[in-house]
């Protein structure tokens, strides 16, 4: 039976990878954006090339009522949601003197709350179906801390967070919760690092290289075909961290 998912933040960089991966192996894809309308068009172009249909939808998953909407999308179209992937996330370089409550709240709604509302709204109907695998795509600065990023490393050690609390109260209902923990990738996200900058990362990473979206997208098809892995947080990052 083919399965259904939504893709937060699914029309560049890393979500944009997911998508594309998901949709290439049959998955039926519903993939969320909010400001990013003409990269989600051309993504669904694209993808129609090679005769893969997704569904775009505009939705700002940092309110409660756009959460909503999306997933009643997807269950008025498909009648089930079978996965889910926390995506939708933004930064900004900062102090903490520099932080302003709405910096505090933008990014807390976007990268955080998001993540917990679509989960609160997909569970019932993974709960249902006895079936489920949620996805968050969090950050290597959850585990060790960002300087100037303050804000960001909370939210993405909360996404940690809820990744492990949820994977305990749902795995009974056979629903898997996991997080995928990126080093330094190329996206959009990351280009304001100089080249100088990259080159360090680059000689402090053991495999000597920038990671690139298709690295997580690859382990987002691994832990939806999995069937034994939850409450997890998988850190990709070519050796840059190591526990």
């Amino acid at each position: 039976m083919e399965k259904i998912a939504i893709v937060t933040g699914g029309a560049r960089g890393i979500g944009k990878a997911i998508v594309e991966t998901l949709a290439r192996k049959g998955v039926k894809v519903i993939a969320d954006y909010n400001r990013s309308k003409e990269k989600a068009e051309i993504l669904k172009k694209e993808l129609e090339k090679e005769n893969i249909f997704i569904d775009i939808i505009k939705a700002d998953v940092s309110k409660k009522e756009e959460c909503e909407k999306l997933v009643q999308y997807a269950i008025d179209k498909y009648g089930k949601i079978d996965i889910l992937v926390n995506n939708s996330g933004i930064s900004k370089v900062q102090l903490i003197d520099e932080v302003t409550e709405q910096d505090w709240n933008e990014m807390i709604n976007t990268n955080l709350y998001s993540a917990f509302c679509m989960c609160q709204r997909v569970i019932p109907y993974m709960i249902h179906e006895k079936s489920g695998n949620i996805i968050n795509i969090s950050s290597v600065w959850g585990i060790v801390g960002a300087s100037q990023e303050i804000v960001y490393s909370i939210t993405k050690a909360g996404m940690d967070g809820l990744t492990k609390a949820l994977a305990k109260e749902v795995g009974p209902s056979n629903i898997r919760v996991n997080s995928i923990a990126p080093g330094y990738i190329e996206t959009d996200m990351n280009k304001e690092f100089s080249e100088e900058v990259l080159e360090q990362i680059k000689q402090e990473t053991p495999l000597e290289k920038i990671g690139k979206p298709e690295d997580i997208a690859k382990c987002v098809e691994w832990l939806i075909e999995d069937n034994f892995t939850t409450g997890q947080v998988i850190s990709i990052n070519g050796g840059w961290f190591i526990t």
